[in-house]
């Protein structure tokens, strides 16, 4: 007769492994908010407003650095949002959240989600964690 499996050391080690991943990615996050949008040359504007659209235009050349070089700007990848990691994402959201706080207001999601394709279960989750957080 076979004595029944002992599923600790396996439990043990996949606990150790999923800590090691997440201190990872805790680790990034930590460190894209120590150098979050270096390279940022502008106060935040209302992104929904004549004001924003203008200073995209007069910035012209220096916002598409900005973009190259921040990952979590959606414009930062070739397909866009389908081209972000979670991280970025996070970021993205934090940013987002950040910009609207600073000026006394909430996301405007649903600008967002026209402007970057975002499609309803990924705009269920920002939304799910912007109200979480």
């Amino acid at each position: 007769m076979t004595p029944p499996y002992d599923s600790r050391a396996d439990t043990l080690a996949h606990r150790e492994l999923i800590n090691t991943l997440l201190v990872k990615v805790a680790s990034e996050l930590l460190r894209r908010g120590f150098f979050h949008d270096e390279s940022k040359l502008v106060d935040a504007l209302d992104v929904d407003s004549d004001e924003y659209r203008d200073a995209l235009k007069q910035m012209g050349t220096a916002l598409q650095h900005h973009y190259r070089e921040n990952r979590h700007h959606p414009e930062f990848h070739e397909n866009g949002i389908n081209g972000m990691t979670l991280v970025d994402l996070i970021e993205m959201v934090c940013d987002w959240k950040a910009s609207a706080e600073r000026k006394n207001e909430t996301v405007n999601l649903e600008w967002a989600r026209k402007r970057f394709g975002i499609d309803d279960q990924l705009a269920e989750i920002i939304a799910n964690t912007l109200k979480t957080f």
